[in-house]
């Protein structure tokens, strides 16, 4: 063999040890996606309606997580919901267009039920599983379509089991159908700074969801590449049976998409009130002013400096007034 050939030969046997290695290194495409079903319910021999939103990730070919927020509707006695991580086991078939998986996870839920004691109700805190059954169809584009099985065992509540129906949206793409493994790693935090005002509602969770207006100030940083936090100043409007003002402290975990146009994000902290409506029912009182805040919120990027962001906070108390509050509004990015 000439000196040409054996040059030849050694650059192409470099060649395809190179690009042989950038297939195993490069990373694979992402694997979000974000979901909203619906259903019918069955409590007992109660029937009722329930839905779910969720977020879901690879963890690999086989296996995924997610998070998801769901409603159990009205059950007799019960308008209980929450939120679950779970963990999926999945097995793509045909052509990796469908998707057959299980999972489970702790599901904490947040339940409005009669009061045992005074009272016209009672907010009720608790834990159980959330077992789950998924078929999902990829379709050529980024949509799926999905039906899910959801059954929650609670403790110190009544099971129930659901079956949903839905769509999701893959938030990142390769250009072929099929669940994606592994979702690309980020080089930079997701967020630097942000102010926020947000206007909205403030919704009690009492049996006649009383409601009054709603404000918050809201400054964002971004202190790792998937981790945020946020010091906020918020008020809960003048209603008697909402009223409270006061200051929250939350730490999120943030990702982004669509060049990171869209970020989602799940949060939790400490929510102190500095003033509330003294003039309370007495079944609505409490022995304190420290709350827990858990949250999902999303923002769109308006250019280099404006944002969009919507935020849905369950406020949980110990005094039965556990509120929704659901806000939108518009920041600056610096």
């Amino acid at each position: 063999m000439s000196t040409n050939q054996n040059y030849k030969a050694r650059t192409a046997s470099v060649s395809a040890l190179i690009n042989g290695a950038s297939l195993v290194l490069s990373p694979p495409a992402s694997a979000q996606e974000f979901s909203l079903m619906a259903g019918p319910l069955i409590s007992g021999s109660a029937n009722t309606y329930s839905w779910a939103a969720s977020y879901r990730e690879g963890l690999g070919r086989y296996a995924a997580w997610s998070f998801s927020w769901v409603n159990e509707g009205h059950i007799p006695e019960h308008h209980r919901d929450g939120q679950t991580v779970q963990a999926w086991g999945r097995l793509p078939l045909w052509n990796d267009r469908l998707e057959l998986s299980a999972g489970t996870g702790p599901y904490r839920y947040f339940d409005t039920t009669v009061a045992q004691s005074g009272g016209s109700y009672s907010n009720t805190h608790g834990w159980g599983l959330l077992w789950s059954l998924r078929v999902a169809y990829y379709f050529d584009s980024r949509w799926i379509a999905q039906a899910q099985l959801n059954h929650v065992q609670a403790f110190g509540g009544p099971d129930s089991t659901a079956l949903l129906f839905g769509i999701a949206y893959q938030l990142e793409d390769k250009g072929e159908p099929g669940p994606r493994e592994r979702p690309i790693p980020r080089t930079s935090k997701v967020t630097n700074n942000e102010i926020t005002v947000m206007l909205g509602k403030t919704i009690l969770n009492s049996d006649n969801s009383e409601s009054a207006n709603a404000g918050s100030l809201e400054y964002r940083r971004g202190l790792w590449r998937y981790v945020d936090a946020t010091a906020s100043y918020i008020h809960e409007g003048g209603h008697t049976q909402s009223r409270r003002d006061g200051l929250a402290a939350q730490l999120w975990a943030t990702r982004a998409f669509f060049d990171d146009k869209l970020t989602l994000s799940v949060g939790a902290g400490p929510y102190v009130a500095i003033t509330q409506n003294d003039d309370l029912p007495l079944d609505r009182t409490g022995d304190g002013r420290l709350s827990a805040l858990v949250a999902v919120s999303a923002s769109y990027r308006l250019g280099q400096h404006w944002l969009t962001r919507i935020t849905w906070n369950r406020v949980v108390t110990r005094y039965n007034r556990d509120t929704d509050l659901i806000e939108a509004g518009v920041g600056w990015r610096f």
